[in-house]
C-alpha cells in the first residue's frame, strides 16, 4: 500500500471493524461484541426485570439480538433530550429449521430456511460455518460458533444445466439451497448432538436453538492500494460497529447537551415486527424508564422526546460500474466519498429538510464529506428502521449510512475510508 493510500483512512478503525465482523457471525454474537466494547468503556448492563436507578453513567440492555445503550451525563435533567443512532444486527442468510437432519442419495444435509432477501447465488460453493445460540434445560442460553468449514451448498455442474447460458441461474429456495455436511444417512438429532459435543454440553441438554449459516472467509482489504474492504454482514454490522465507537467516544467527551443512545435491533430484514425489532416496544420502554428513573413525569418524557433526534444508520447502494443505468442519473454515491444521506419523498426513508440540516451539521463539525442517495424513479426503493422509529415514537429521524456494493450478498464491498468517516460523523452528532 502506498504511503498516500495509508494516510487516507484510519487503519486502526477499519482493522477493528474486521475483528468485529469476524467475531459476529450472528445478531447474538454482534450484540455481545458491542457489549464487550461498552463494558471496557465503563458501561454496565442493567436488568429489564430489576428496578432502575437514576444515576449518571453508561448503561445498556441486552435482549436477544438487540442492544440499547445510553450514557446519562452528570446533572442531566429528567427532560434532557436524547440523541440516538439506530442500526440493525441481522443480515440475510440461511437459518436452521426445527428438524434439521435431512439428506438424499447418501449425502447428509442440514435443512435450512431462507431468512430475509439474500442473493442466493452468493452462498453457493462457499465454505460455511454454523453459529447462533442454544437454549438449555436450565433456562440459560449458550452462544456457539463452528468457525471452520462445516457445510457447503454445491452448485449443479454446467454440464447438467447448459440452459444457464441463456436463462441465467435459476435457484429454487427449497430444493437447491440445502447444504451438505457429510456422507451417510441422516439421523434425527445428529446436528444438535454434534453441537453439544463440540461445545462441552451434556447430551440432551439442548432444548431449543437459533442457528444460522455463515461464510468463514475472513474480511480483507482489496485493491491495489487496499482502498476497499470486502467482508460479510456489512449490512448492517458496519453501522453497529461505528455507532458503538461513537457512543464510547461521546461518553468520554465530557460536556454533553443530550443523552447519547445506541439502539441496534434484530429482524430488520423481515419487517422489524418482534420484541427485539424496531417496530417493537424495546426502545420506547428503555427511554421512558430512563426518564422515570431520573424522577421524571409523563410531561418530562414528552418534552424529552420532542427534542430527540435519531440517525438511522444503514448501508445504501454505491454506484455500480456495470449497472449505472439502475441508479438515479444525478445521484451517484461513491466508495470512500463519506456517509450518505438517504432521501425518499414517499417516506421509505424518514429524512426531511430539517433532518438533513442536523446530519450536515454533524458532518461539517467532524470534517467529514457526505453524499446523497435517491433511488431511480423507475426502481422500487428499499426501507430501513428509520420510518418505523419516527412513526412509533414520534421522534425526528434521519436516514443515513455507507454506500456499498453487493448488498445482501454473503460477502459485501465498501470503501476502506467510509467506516471511519461514518463513526466520526456519528460521534459529532452524539456529542453536539
Amino acid at each position: 500500500m502506498s504511503s498516500s493510500a495509508a494516510a487516507r483512512f484510519d487503519r486502526g478503525h477499519t482493522d477493528d471493524l474486521i475483528t468485529f465482523l469476524s467475531a459476529s457471525p450472528t445478531p447474538y454474537h454482534a450484540v455481545a461484541s458491542a457489549a464487550e466494547r461498552l463494558e471496557k468503556a465503563g458501561f454496565r448492563q442493567v436488568d429489564e426485570a430489576a428496578e432502575w436507578d437514576g444515576t449518571s453513567g453508561g448503561k445498556y440492555v441486552l435482549r436477544g439480538g438487540a442492544i440499547i445503550a445510553w450514557y446519562v451525563p452528570e446533572g442531566a435533567s429528567a427532560h434532557t433530550p436524547f440523541r440516538i443512532v439506530g442500526a440493525h444486527t441481522d443480515s440475510p442468510n440461511l437459518r436452521v429449521k426445527p428438524l434439521p437432519d435431512t439428506g438424499a442419495y447418501g449425502w447428509r444435509q442440514v435443512a435450512v430456511e431462507i431468512y430475509g432477501g439474500p442473493l442466493l447465488n452468493s452462498w453457493l460453493d462457499r465454505d460455511l460455518g454454523l453459529a447462533g445460540r442454544l437454549s438449555l434445560r436450565d433456562g440459560t442460553t449458550r452462544l456457539v460458533n463452528v468457525g471452520r468449514p462445516l457445510l457447503r451448498v454445491p452448485q449443479l455442474a454446467i454440464h447438467m444445466d447448459r440452459s444457464i447460458y441463456e436463462k441465467g441461474l435459476q435457484l429454487d429456495k427449497q430444493k437447491h439451497m440445502q447444504p451438505i455436511w457429510g456422507l451417510g444417512e441422516p439421523h434425527e438429532g445428529d446436528l444438535i448432538s454434534f453441537l453439544e459435543e463440540e461445545n462441552g454440553i451434556a447430551a440432551g441438554d439442548v432444548t431449543g436453538w437459533d442457528l444460522m449459516v455463515h461464510s468463514i472467509e475472513p474480511p480483507a482489504y482489496l485493491g491495489r492500494d487496499q482502498e476497499l474492504l470486502a467482508g460479510p454482514r456489512m449490512d448492517n454490522l458496519l453501522s453497529l460497529h461505528a455507532a458503538t465507537a461513537a457512543l464510547t467516544a461521546a461518553s468520554a467527551s465530557g460536556d454533553l447537551s443530550y443523552i447519547p443512545v445506541l439502539a441496534a435491533f434484530d429482524h430488520e430484514e423481515n419487517g422489524s415486527q418482534s420484541d427485539t425489532g424496531a417496530d417493537g416496544p424495546l426502545l420506547g420502554s428503555v427511554l421512558e424508564r430512563s426518564v422515570f428513573a431520573r424522577g421524571g413525569s409523563y410531561e418530562d418524557k414528552a418534552r424529552a422526546f420532542a427534542g430527540t433526534v435519531c440517525l438511522s444508520s444503514d448501508t445504501g447502494h454505491a454506484i455500480h460500474p456495470n449497472y449505472g443505468e439502475r441508479h438515479d442519473p444525478t445521484h451517484h454515491p461513491r466508495a470512500n466519498g463519506g456517509p450518505i444521506l438517504k432521501v425518499n419523498v414517499n417516506n421509505r426513508y424518514a429524512t426531511d429538510g430539517s433532518g438533513r440540516a442536523v446530519f450536515v451539521d454533524a458532518c461539517e463539525r467532524a470534517g467529514v464529506p457526505y453524499q446523497h442517495f435517491v433511488s431511480n424513479n423507475a426502481m422500487p426503493c428499499g426501507t430501513t428502521i428509520g420510518p418505523i422509529t419516527a412513526a412509533r415514537h414520534g421522534i425526528k429521524t434521519v436516514d443515513i449510512g455507507v454506500a456499498i456494493l453487493s448488498m445482501h450478498s454473503a460477502r459485501e464491498l465498501c470503501g476502506s475510508d467510509d467506516p471511519h468517516l461514518l463513526a466520526s460523523a456519528l460521534a459529532a452528532f452524539l456529542e453536539s
